[in-house]
């Protein structure tokens, strides 16, 4: 018995904000973004909630599903409609399924990874056939538009996987891991800590650079082992969005050209947990994965967290 991603779905929201824009807002240049980031514009949510655009990629992913049919339900992500309920509660009700078990991840941009090892390790093991994995994110509501160095970064949007049973494997590996002593280069404080709101991202960004960098390659390189996959038999490398020069550094690492890289950063920016999910909707519904290709995720997220994991679509 394997588990397989049998379909995949995505939701940007409809406003778009352009590095041009951003100049209006804040000292910086459309030049000075691209050249560091590769982030041209990004998409921002006004009224739709992490939950709407969850349960609208989730509906994407299940076209031809009926939702009623899912048996979990598996929500990534570091900004939730609440504390609780649960996002996936949530998402849950707005598919109007009254069966599956439904609760959210924290891992930061990682998060899609750590959701899909979750959900891959319950099917295993328990008497569940049908899951869905959804990264969703609505990091507008936690920018600090004053700071130029972290309001050009981040946008909006959503990204799911349905995974089935099969007769086929379809997820061959995993390789996760976490270092909370890195904790202080990425984070949002929140109600159990002693800091005041408003809670706004905070980023050390050249560590952060170096630590995602270095993680990202030890990952994949871990998994690629474990599955006794080489570098070159990956059709596609699907890197979370965070950063061009992050994901060309990690790629020449790994020795995988530049054709091998899926990069849509320059029009969404970072989602983070939603980042590889829409990253890897796109690439599929482009062409630029056919079934039978090996697909190498890899991730890095505050905590810090990382993870990467192999598929044949």
């Amino acid at each position: 018995m394997g588990i397989k991603i049998v379909s995949t779905g995505s939701f940007l929201p409809n406003k778009v904000l352009t590095n041009f824009d951003l100049e209006k807002m804040v000292d910086t240049s459309d030049e000075w973004i691209t050249t560091r980031t590769g982030i041209k514009e990004r998409r921002i949510s006004e009224e739709e909630t992490t939950s709407d655009l969850a349960a609208k990629a989730a509906l994407r992913a299940l076209s031809e599903k009926n939702p009623e049919d899912v048996d979990l339900i598996v929500v990534a992500t570091a900004t939730p409609d609440a504390f609780f309920p649960s996002t996936a509660c949530k998402v849950q009700s707005k598919l109007a399924n009254k069966k599956a078990i439904a609760f959210d991840i924290s891992a930061a941009c990682t998060g899609f990874i750590y959701g899909l090892y979750v959900a891959d390790s319950i099917m295993r093991t328990k008497g569940i056939d049908r899951a869905l994995v959804i990264g969703a994110e609505r990091f507008s509501k936690i920018v600090n538009w004053k700071d130029r160095t972290t309001c050009i970064l981040f946008g909006d949007g959503a990204g799911a996987a349905l995974l089935e049973k099969s007769n086929e494997e379809g997820i061959l590996g995993f390789d996760l891991g976490a270092d909370g002593a890195y904790g202080d280069l990425l984070n949002v404080p929140s109600v159990g800590s002693n800091e005041e709101f408003p809670f706004y991202i905070r980023m050390k960004g050249n560590e952060v650079f170096k630590v995602a960098v270095r993680t990202m390659v030890e990952s994949s390189i871990r998994v690629l082992e474990k599955t006794g996959i080489s570098p070159s038999e990956i059709k596609l490398l699907v890197p979370h969005q965070a950063n061009v020069r992050i994901i060309k550094a990690v790629a020449e690492r790994l020795k995988i050209s530049n054709d091998r890289i899926f990069i849509n950063v320059n029009k969404y920016g970072n989602t983070s947990a939603a980042s590889i999910p829409i990253a890897l909707d796109e690439a599929i519904k482009t062409g630029r994965l056919k079934k039978g290709d090996l697909v190498l995720l890899v991730a890095f997220g505050g905590g810090f967290t990382w993870g990467s994991c192999v598929l044949k679509v």
